[in-house]
């Protein structure tokens, strides 16, 4: 890649990853044909589809569309080949636990951003009626019958919400979870479970009630603008004094990310299907602290700390959700970074411009880190190796303002690098079209 160009373009962000394969494992609760709609090109896609072939339905995959048949009477073991390459995949307890009254999904893989244990996936499911131990490898999860409950989650985890909110839709009774996870994703998958006829209220909030119903219809539903996508390309923006209006998101999920870059210099305004980034000087330095929603992302803390190593003046970074989302520090400081760590703190002096250098990234965030960090480079050209390829998929070429002037003859310019900054370098030949 070779940096040191301004962006600037209109980006439309495609749906969310956080999203997506939630809404697919939903449609293991209704008998039928479920149709998701604006989904991503990544890899975690095809994989989910695996494994809920694997789990007896059949699912057709065409452009943006998922096509999910779910039998009567769908299988419940999802086995460790089927699972073990996404952290996602263990999204399928609740709905099997629901509908089949038994599930046993093998432990799964993901990004190697620290321990995310499943013990509020199973205390829930066992206030809910469950009996669930891990077994060889695998959640073993069996239920006589569900009924309502009060959960009260001792932290408001994204995927401990997900699978109690899927099983307790067709529990007896009323179920209330408190201190439930607020992001948007969220919000998203109670709105197609109340589409397929479930009773929920309270999405967005602290508080998710749930009446259960005794069953659940197949729907068509779109899935929401990925916000991390979206974010990341308003960082980018910044970091290289860039003009950049990105589409297809709700602005208003995005609103102390957007403060921060206001914070940094930019000019930030929102629009009716997404905002504009202006950054006209140097970005100024920014202190951030990664909460849940809707407090500062964690997913977004590797791109924010790319933007505070080209800031004017000294950064904090507190990472408050993972222990282990700093191990990129390192191959920052090999791009010329001033940066140091200490335990969930991360201080980073802002220098002009980065320097060129072959980096390695330990997961998908950092990744976009990684190609963020090249754009802001100078002029030099460098190469970014050993980026690991899960799970974005560059298999949709968009053309856009940004790929004009790309160096067809000796690497990828700036369009072109950051039209593929959600894929693997190792899969695009040099010059390819965006």
């Amino acid at each position: 890649m070779t940096g040191g160009n301004r962006l600037e373009g209109e980006v439309l962000v495609g749906g969310a990853k956080n999203s997506v394969l939630k809404l697919m494992a939903a449609a293991l609760l209704a008998e039928g044909t479920t149709v998701v709609t604006n989904c991503p090109d990544i890899l975690d896609v095809p994989l989910m589809a695996d494994v809920l072939r694997g789990l007896g339905c059949e699912v057709e995959l065409e452009d943006s569309e998922v096509r999910i048949t779910t039998p009567a009477e769908p299988k419940y073991h999802a086995d460790f080949d089927a699972v073990k390459q996404f952290r996602a995949s263990v999204c399928v307890l609740g709905p099997l636990v629901a509908r089949c009254r038994r599930a046993v999904v093998a432990l799964p893989g993901g990004d190697a951003i620290g321990s995310r244990p499943l013990d509020m996936h199973q205390s829930g499911l066992r206030l809910l009626g469950a009996r669930s131990e891990i077994e060889h490898g695998c959640v073993v999860a069996e239920a006589d019958d569900l009924h309502g409950a009060n959960i009260r989650l001792v932290f408001p985890s994204v995927g401990a919400t997900e699978n109690i909110l899927m099983a307790a839709v067709l529990a007896r009774g009323e179920t209330v979870i408190d201190n439930a996870a607020r992001e948007p994703e969220i919000v998203d998958l109670c709105n197609m479970l109340n589409e397929m006829g479930a009773k929920v209220s309270g999405g967005g909030s602290s508080t998710l009630t749930i009446q259960g119903v005794r069953k659940l219809e197949p729907t068509t539903h779109r899935v929401i603008g990925d916000r991390i996508v979206a974010a990341t390309w308003g960082v980018a923006a910044s970091m290289t004094r860039g003009d950049v209006r990105v589409r297809g998101v709700n602005h208003k999920h995005l609103g102390l990310v957007l403060d921060k870059l206001r914070t940094a210099g930019a000019e930030v305004t929102p629009e009716v299907d997404g905002f504009r980034v202006i950054q006209r000087e140097r970005p100024k330095a920014v202190n951030f602290a990664t909460l849940p929603y809707p407090g500062f992302p964690t997913d977004l803390q590797p791109m924010a700390i790319g933007l505070a190593a080209v800031a004017e003046g000294t950064s904090m970074i507190t990472e408050n959700v993972f222990e282990s989302r700093f191990r990129f520090v390192e191959e920052m400081i090999r791009l010329g970074a001033d940066a140091r760590t200490d335990g969930h703190h991360a201080v980073i002096r802002g220098v002009p411009v980065l320097s060129s250098a072959p980096v390695w990234s330990s997961d998908i965030r950092a990744r976009r880190r990684a190609r963020a960090c090249g754009v802001g480079c100078g002029r030099n050209h460098r190469s970014s190796r050993h980026l690991p390829h899960r799970p974005w998929v560059p298999a949709i070429r968009r053309e856009s303002p940004w790929t004009r002037g790309s160096d067809r003859a000796g690497g990828l310019r700036i369009g072109s690098v950051l039209g593929v900054t959600l894929g693997s370098i190792r899969d695009w030949q040099i010059g390819a079209t965006v």
